[in-house]
């Protein structure tokens, strides 16, 4: 009787709905609290590369078009000699960062190097500080030197704050190469030269690429050492987007922040590819 009267009672089930439907509302309503806290400023930025004439208090641009487009690809405008100039210094602090981190990460790589775990935490020194005070001094150091608004100078700041990524992602590289391979070699007759180059940096060039990458992606994106070090006679693309957004002007700003997004999108790909789980699992090991 007892088992009747609660089956026909559909009070608890109407609470039981009710509940449901107040979690998944309030899912719902987190749901798109995250992608418009994720997609919303992208959104902004994408309408300011279109917007022509855009005033408060209007929500939407009152006029629109390509004319900023047009303005920032002009072959005479400033765009196009601040994005060689980023792609040259990117390219060069790749080179430097690998020229110190592969040798540095094979080294590394091996367990019964002294000192091993000092030598990989020194290579995390720059991220331990600010980078503002870092850069002043740095600044300070380098006019003395010469370098102060010099390709060399932004390079060589670039590549001390990419020497972070490239040595633990060699590292981890270098690692994750099964030692049986570089035996079996030595004792088929080949030398430790020709066993470096034709058995170990193949099988480790998936994370050297990583490596690359995420150095060019940090060059390209670098504002602070360029700022203190190259400004005025060296403008990235970074320093083009500040002094646009400092001018008013958020159409160029934007269109320059949109080509500075494009490639970090395009090459977080392809890390996604290239690095393997085994190599993931010999980071920081």
């Amino acid at each position: 009787m007892k088992a009747l009267t609660l089956a026909s009672s559909p009070s608890w089930w109407i609470k039981g709905r009710r509940k449901v439907r107040a979690s998944l509302a309030l899912q719902t309503l987190l749901l798109l609290f995250m992608l418009l806290a994720m997609f919303g400023p992208l959104l902004n930025l994408l309408i300011w590369t279109v917007a022509e004439s855009w005033y408060f208090p209007h929500s939407l641009p009152s006029q629109w078009g390509l004319k900023y487009w047009y303005q920032v690809f002009n072959p005479y405008s400033d765009m196009s000699g601040s994005l060689l100039t980023s792609v040259l210094i990117a390219l060069l602090s790749v080179g430097v960062c690998l020229l110190i981190s592969v040798p540095a990460g094979y080294a590394l790589s091996r367990r019964k190097m002294p000192l091993r775990v000092l030598f990989m935490l020194l290579f995390l020194i720059p991220q331990a500080f600010p980078n503002l005070t870092v850069y002043m001094n740095v600044a300070r150091l380098f006019y003395q030197w010469g370098l102060n608004g010099s390709i060399a100078g932004v390079v060589l700041v670039h590549s001390v704050h990419g020497l972070m990524y490239s040595v633990w992602i060699c590292m981890a590289a270098f690692s994750s190469i099964d030692p049986l391979l570089a035996r079996a070699s030595r004792n088929l007759g080949a030398g430790p030269v020709y066993t470096f180059w034709h058995i170990v940096l193949p099988q480790a060039a998936p994370g050297i690429v990583a490596a690359s990458i995420f150095v060019f992606l940090e060059s390209l994106d670098e504002f602070t050492g360029t700022f203190f070090v190259g400004a005025p006679d060296i403008t990235t693309l970074p320093l083009l987007l500040y002094n646009a957004s400092m001018s008013g002007n958020y159409q160029v700003s934007s269109i320059t922040a949109l080509i500075l997004l494009v490639p970090s999108l395009l090459f977080m790909v392809v890390i996604h590819k290239f690095m393997r789980p085994e190599m993931m699992a010999k980071l920081g090991k």
